[in-house]
């Protein structure tokens, strides 16, 4: 076996090892921001897949099918959840206002997996901090990690 063969051979083996992205067995609740997150991720790959056939990148090409089978999967199962304005409880697609022991405050907005990123202020509906606060009133405390947090403010707009 010359050693070109034996090359190409792991370069496939290679692509086809990229492996499936894991789908969340949770509820695919969505926000609008979330929805058109999707759409537009959906888009984005569908014209990276075209350049990348256009110059037959293999390697290209399964990564970005990969991501296109995931974002597909996940528009198709995703269920566009809206708070009914003036709620007084929390829920799904809502801001939070906290206030800790130590007084001091933090603004969470509840929203679907994909869309997630705590460092901008947006946490999972599946998180263990929007879990402990779903259905909870303003007054009411949570508890997360041992540490106890003050429902201080609802607000029905997820805010940039």
């Amino acid at each position: 076996m010359s050693r070109a063969f034996t090359r190409e051979e792991d370069s496939e083996n290679a692509i086809a090892g990229v492996g499936e992205r894991p789908i969340s067995q949770h509820r695919n609740l969505v926000t609008e921001r979330g929805l058109a997150q999707i759409e537009g991720n959906l888009a984005d790959l569908r014209d990276i897949l075209a350049k990348a056939e256009k110059k037959a990148d293999r390697e290209r090409i399964a990564v970005v099918s990969r991501d296109l089978r995931y974002w597909t999967a996940r528009r198709e199962n995703a269920e566009l959840s809206v708070p009914e304005p003036g709620s007084d409880v929390v829920r799904f697609g809502m801001g939070v206002t906290l206030e800790g022991d130590d007084g001091k405050k933090v603004h969470w907005k509840t929203v679907g997996e994909d869309e997630a990123d705590p460092s901008k202020g947006s946490i999972s509906h599946v998180s263990p901090m929007a879990v402990a606060l779903f259905g909870k009133k303003v007054g009411d405390v949570a508890a997360v990690n041992g540490k106890e947090w003050e429902i201080v403010k609802l607000s029905d707009k997820l805010e940039n």
